[in-house]
């Protein structure tokens, strides 16, 4: 499933190569935007932030770029979730410029993320946020994400206080 829409020339694909600065970007700029620092663990402490498409290209991982008139305005993935059950996946870094927020590619993403996992054999699909991010967990409560108590994996993400599981 492909996500466009010709009036505003969107484009959703896999990630390449060379989208690793443009993306690491985003995610800086989107992370700056809401005040999520590297001190206190969030995505931009990623030690693989400037090579997301080697890190997707593992086994059972996925990324997708979003492109606004042919520039990287956001992406969203997901992966095994690391030091878990391995039946759990790990929906992550979902970001977007505000330029293309509001227009359901997080929806999208998510769901298309969630349709890859399953494909995998994956039963469960585990996130972390933060309470700032209102309508992302809006968003992941839409879509059948569910809140619980304990962090599961390492993900080294210590501030995201958010932690959502849902049955794939």
């Amino acid at each position: 499933m492909m996500t466009t829409d010709a009036s505003i020339n969107l484009k959703v694909r896999p990630i390449t190569a060379a989208d690793n600065s443009l993306i690491a970007q985003v995610i800086r700029d989107v992370s700056a935007e809401f005040g999520l620092t590297a001190d206190k663990g969030y995505t931009v402490s990623d030690p693989h932030l400037d090579r997301l498409f080697e890190l997707y290209s593992e086994a059972n991982s996925a990324y997708w770029i979003v492109e606004h008139d042919g520039v990287v305005v956001g992406g969203g993935g997901v992966a095994p979730l690391a030091c878990s059950a391995p039946d759990i996946c790990e929906l992550q870094k979902m970001y977007f410029l505000p330029q293309v927020r509001g227009l359901g590619l997080a929806r999208d993403l998510a769901l298309r993320a969630m349709e890859f996992a399953r494909q995998r054999g994956f039963q469960r699909c585990y996130l972390e946020t933060t309470g700032s991010l209102t309508r992302a967990i809006k968003l992941y409560e839409s879509l059948g994400f569910e809140l619980i108590d304990n962090a599961m994996g390492c993900t080294g993400h210590v501030d995201c206080e958010v932690r959502m599981l849902k049955v794939l």
